[in-house]
């Protein structure tokens, strides 16, 4: 997902992104738009706290983008997630996503703490390791996740239960098993080299549940089983999905949709 920003002067502080005026940017220099008519409008959606322009004043707004017609553009996933969620209000949908990365050098693209010309050791040390030679990058990641903390981010730290409970999760899963297919096509690009079968994931072509189970396509917690109540785990996904495109199509998918 490309980002791309802009700074702008207000007149006084806002609160409210309903309050903030529209803008708009050259989409012809995003391929966005053509040369002959380049608007592209956008629309305030979010307010956070600036972590990177420290004060009190300074803000993060996030938007997106229309035409001036008021027609999302094609890369606007966001507002056809907005109306999924919008006839769903009642359900309280909770969506908690992890999205794993690995740090590269810049020059030699291969990944932080690796050994020069080798390979580290096999797994064991680095799954929630600690210490210089076993955690790599960690300035990098606290200060990654200090800023969320600084903007108001929803980053960890939120744990719900939730209702109905784990009769209707399981027929949440049993139509996520029916539409797996659509799903994966949705679930971002190059997933066919992650989900092998192998290294604690599902294979691509074959839908499976389980609980504690993270070798299955869905994973059901002990505790969500044994209190009858909780979440289950989409592990399908890969790290450069779009969470507008992937939640809502979880939520279409579980709450909307009616099993032929």
């Amino acid at each position: 997902m490309d980002m791309r920003s802009k700074a702008r002067t207000l007149s006084g502080p806002v609160s409210d992104p309903a309050k903030l005026p529209r803008w708009n940017y050259d989409g012809s220099s995003t391929g966005q738009a053509a040369g002959e008519d380049s608007e592209v409008i956008l629309y305030p959606q979010v307010i956070f706290r600036d972590p990177f322009r420290r004060g009190n004043h300074h803000l993060l707004v996030m938007c997106d983008a229309y035409t001036p017609a008021g027609d999302p553009i094609p890369t606007n996933k966001r507002h056809a997630a907005a109306n999924i969620f919008g006839q769903i209000e009642a359900e309280e949908p909770l969506f908690g996503i992890e999205q794993e990365y690995t740090l590269l050098w810049k020059d030699s693209n291969r990944p932080l703490g690796w050994p020069l010309g080798g390979y580290p050791g096999p797994q064991g040390p680095y799954y929630c390791g600690i210490g210089a030679d076993k955690a790599f990058g960690r300035e990098i990641v606290d200060a990654h996740y200090n800023a969320c903390l600084y903007a108001g981010v929803n980053i960890s730290g939120i744990n719900a239960e939730v209702m109905p409970g784990y009769e209707l999760i399981k027929k949440a899963i049993h139509k996520l098993q029916l539409r797996h297919a659509d799903h994966i096509a949705a679930y971002g690009e190059g997933n066919e080299r992650r989900l092998t079968g192998g290294h604690e994931t599902a294979e691509i072509n074959t839908f499976s549940w389980g609980v504690a189970d993270r070798g299955a396509s869905i994973r059901v917690g002990r505790k969500t089983e044994k209190e009858g109540r909780g979440y289950f785990e989409d592990r399908r996904p890969s790290s450069n999905m779009d969470p507008y495109v992937v939640t809502s199509m979880i939520a279409h998918t579980t709450l909307l949709w009616e099993q032929p």
